[in-house]
This record gives C-alpha cells, sequence and structure tokens, in this order.
C-alpha cells in the first residue's frame, strides 16, 4: 500500500503579503515611468523655460561644477581606498604608525601632506585604513589634513595669493593644528559605538584584480551617489543667498569670520579650487579668507554626506559640528598672528 504524499504547507499570510506586494511593485514599476514621461512630454514648454531661468542656470553651473571638480578625485579616493584594502597588508600600517595613538596622530597628520587629493579621496581612503586596523583617531587626522596641506592645494594658495606668501603657511599651519587636535579629541572622548566601520563588499573566493574592481564599483556607486546629493543641495543653497549679504557681512570682523566659515561649508568647493574663490572675495580679511579655506576642505556639505556614507550618521553629526567649531577657532587665532 503507497503511502499519500504529505500535503503542502499552505503559505502563511505574511509570506502572501509579501509576495502580492512584489508583483504590485512589479506591476505599477513600467505605469509608473510611462506616467512620467507623458508628464515630461505634456509640461516639455514649462520645463524649457524653468530651464532656462537665469536661477536654474545658476543652478546648474554650480552643481555641474562641483560634481566635474570633485568627481576625479573620488575615483583616485577609490582607487586608492581599493589598492589599500586589496594589495597592502595591514601589517604595513602597524609598522608605518607608531604604536601609541597620540603620536600616531600627528604622524598620520603630516603623511595627509603626500596625497594630491581633495577630501573626495581623504573619505575612503579613510575609511580604508579605519578597515585595516589602524586607530580611528589617527586615520580622522589623515583625513582633514589630506585635502588641506597637500602640495597640489598648497601651491594653488601661492598661485591665488601672489602678494601674500603668507596665506600659504597660514593655511598649512591651521589645517595640521586642527586636523592633529581633532584626531586627540576623539582619542580621548571619542567612543567606539559612535563610529560604524566602513563597510565592505565580500571578497572571499576572488583574485586579487577581481577583488580590486569589486571594492572600485562598491566605493563608486555608495560614495559617488552622497557626491550627487551633496552637490544638487550646496546648488540650491549658492542659487538662493543673495550677494548683497555678503557684502553686509564682511564689515564686521568676527562676523566676516562667521559668514565665510559657513559659507565654505555651504559652497563645498574642492580644495584644488577654493583659494581662487577665496581670492575673489576680496571685500574680506585676509583672515576670514583663511578661515574659509580651513573649514571648506574639512566639513562640507558633499563631505559631510561623504563621511555619513562611509562612518555612520551618529558618526558624522558628532563629528562635523566640533571639526567647524574647532576650523572656525584655530583659523581666526592663526590669522590674528600670522596674517
Amino acid at each position: 500500500m503507497t503511502k499519500a504524499a504529505p500535503p503542502k504547507e499552505a503559505p502563511d499570510k505574511g509570506e502572501r503579503r509579501e509576495a502580492d506586494g512584489a508583483r504590485g511593485r512589479q506591476a505599477a514599476s513600467p505605469l509608473v515611468l510611462t506616467m512620467l514621461l507623458l508628464l515630461v512630454v505634456v509640461a516639455q514648454g514649462p520645463i524649457r523655460r524653468g530651464l532656462a531661468a537665469p536661477a536654474m542656470e545658476s543652478w546648474m553651473t554650480v552643481f555641474v561644477a562641483v560634481v566635474v571638480q570633485a568627481l576625479p578625485f573620488l575615483v583616485l579616493g577609490v582607487l586608492l581606498s581599493a589598492a589599500i584594502a586589496v594589495f597592502v597588508p595591514p601589517s604595513f600600517f602597524a609598522r608605518a604608525l607608531p604604536k601609541r595613538p597620540a603620536l600616531a596622530v600627528p604622524a598620520a597628520g603630516v603623511a595627509g601632506a603626500v596625497l594630491p587629493g581633495c577630501e573626495c579621496a581623504s573619505v575612503p581612503v579613510a575609511g580604508a585604513l579605519v578597515r585595516r586596523g589602524v586607530t580611528p583617531a589617527a586615520a580622522l587626522a589623515f583625513l582633514l589634513s589630506a585635502p588641506a596641506i597637500n602640495p597640489i592645494v598648497l601651491t594653488a594658495t601661492a598661485v591665488a595669493f601672489p602678494r601674500e606668501p603668507r596665506m600659504v603657511l597660514a593655511r598649512f599651519v591651521a589645517s595640521l593644528l586642527v586636523a592633529c587636535a581633532m584626531g586627540w579629541l576623539w582619542h580621548r572622548l571619542g567612543r567606539t559605538d559612535w563610529l560604524r566601520p566602513p563597510a565592505r563588499p565580500s571578497a572571499e573566493g576572488l583574485g586579487k584584480g577581481a577583488a580590486f574592481w569589486a571594492s572600485v564599483r562598491h566605493d563608486v556607486m555608495h560614495a559617488g551617489g552622497f557626491l550627487v546629493v551633496g552637490a544638487m543641495v550646496a546648488a540650491t543653497l549658492k542659487a538662493m543667498v543673495p550677494a548683497a549679504w555678503l557684502r553686509a557681512a564682511a564689515d564686521g570682523p568676527v562676523m566676516s569670520v562667521l559668514v565665510l566659515a559657513v559659507l565654505a561649508v555651504l559652497l563645498s568647493i574642492c580644495s584644488e579650487a577654493d583659494a581662487f574663490v577665496a581670492a575673489s572675495l576680496s571685500q574680506f580679511s585676509l583672515t576670514a579668507r583663511l578661515a574659509f579655506l580651513v573649514v571648506g576642505p574639512m566639513i562640507d556639505l558633499k563631505l559631510f554626506a561623504m563621511q555619513t556614507a562611509t562612518f555612520g550618521r551618529g558618526f558624522a553629526l558628532r563629528f562635523a559640528p566640533a571639526t567647524f567649531a574647532l576650523a572656525v577657532v584655530v583659523a581666526a587665532l592663526t590669522g590674528a598672528v600670522l596674517l
């Protein structure tokens, strides 16, 4: 006598709802896309007039400029990050940096001078350093110093301020002081649960070449999306700030420093180009423009977004305001002494 086959278990209600939801989303996606395309076709006249408006043209100019300036250095940082993650053994960093975090912080800060990139390159590289076991305090000092004191940035500053060679020295000193101070501050007060370890796709079973390109694809998609979001916000704010506000703010010594520090955050200009923007703001004092040059490479909208993507929102919400406040104070004091 043959046994009857056991009855199939009926899917529970949760599974049925999930399957129905998936089918509904699959059916709705083409419909939504079709409706959007029809809306664009019908409203192409108003859309064309809106894109031709002066404010929109200004928005597009700033957005494209930020992305075009930052993207090559983002790619450079991604390539360096992938190379560190795949080809550099963890023991290298243990040998290269001092054992004590208090000494590793200034060593990493000075090491930032050798990376010819901007803040978009320093974030993924700092993430790779943390993944490789470098103390977070030293990696964060590198993150802040690399885009501000590397040779390309200092050369651009010298070219932008040909009659003020002291600006190069002031930028180097103030930026290095802020980077080291933030590294030491994190070492003393930072908590492990505030910093999320940077994610990395699994490379098990892959050769070094395949693992390298998998890492590159992951970081480009991850950090590049946040770069675009930051550029969009920066362009929106740039188009909305009236130029008359800047002229009024330049009259007060304290207010001018704060205004240019905030402006550096909002404009999100690549550190290789920010010296030329600062030089054009001739209505402001040298100290105020120094604050612009010190704050911008350390915390701006796109950098905040990339730090959030790499280390987590909890880290960025604590690290960014502290960095901004310290950078403003150090820039003001350095300007008072050297400028």
